[in-house]
């Protein structure tokens, strides 16, 4: 199995530990895969298992996630993804929106207008009782669609990310992921200004002081790199694959010292 992201970028984009996500893949019916280095999931394997964990934070057991997921899964019809729909948690219900309607996967309840009027929201699209949206709730569309768009048209999602950002210059997440898929097409000049950006609005961001060191590892850079790591280190100190990253590129500059240091670090976060 191919994809763009292995085990180690999914737990470093949804924030797990590695028990963590196998217990996410597993509830969303995903092979745990030995190697954390292979690209072996694609972007709707990432929804999933973000929609995975979402649940789970909102208070619906594992073992009910598996079962609710796979019960939609056979409700889906031919060319149907699992991460097109809209999947949360309503108090102790899962509900399911696709665009049209609302339904409690594991019964197949259809939920009426009234009904559905109770109901929370997905958490990424909050509903409010005015008759335009914010600018926030815009971008934030724009940018669900991207994410929705990756895998089948990376084009398309690219210009919707610049659509999130052109509404809302401060969306950090936006131009991660937009540099995310420029790094991907190695797009390497594309997603370093991406990533800065990122830095820009949130620079205490972890994650794209990391991203931003991985490209300019690409780009030959190794005292931008180790810059970066550093920083993305100071912001989360906990971050396993900084550690990790960090410490392979010492051990390229013949600091092995440091190299041994960062590695046992990264080793105690795995354990």
């Amino acid at each position: 199995m191919n994809g763009d992201y292995s085990s180690a970028d999914l737990c470093r984009i949804l924030r797990l530990s590695a028990s963590g996500l196998r217990s996410c893949l597993h509830a969303a019916l995903l092979p745990v895969c030995r190697s954390k280095r292979a690209n072996h999931y694609s972007f709707q394997h990432l929804v999933i298992v973000r929609t995975a964990k979402g649940l789970h934070e909102a208070g619906v057991s594992m073992r009910q996630i598996r079962k609710v997921l796979g019960s939609l899964q056979r409700q889906l019809g031919e060319g149907e993804v699992l991460s097109s729909l809209k999947i949360y948690a309503s108090g102790k219900r899962v509900i399911v929106w696709d665009g049209r309607s609302h339904w409690q996967p594991d019964s197949g309840q259809f939920l009426l207008n009234f009904d559905t009027k109770l109901l929370g929201r997905p958490s990424t699209l909050p509903r409010h009782r005015r008759a335009q949206p914010s600018q926030m709730e815009t971008a934030r569309a724009w940018f669900e669609r991207a994410m929705g768009l990756q895998d089948e048209s990376r084009e398309e999602a690219r210009r919707a990310y610049q659509e999130a950002i052109r509404i809302r210059p401060t969306f950090v997440e936006a131009h991660l992921n937009l540099g995310l898929l420029h790094h991907n097409d190695g797009k390497l000049k594309e997603a370093d200004a991406c990533y800065r950006q990122a830095l820009h609005h949130g620079p205490a961001v972890a994650l794209a002081h990391f991203n931003l060191a991985i490209v300019l590892e690409d780009q030959h850079d190794k005292s931008g790199a180790l810059a970066s790591y550093v920083e993305a280190l100071k912001s989360e100190p906990t971050f396993r694959e900084a550690h990790w990253n960090l410490a392979q590129l010492y051990e390229r500059l013949g600091r092995r010292r440091d190299a041994v240091r960062h590695y046992a670090a990264a080793k105690r976060l795995a354990d």
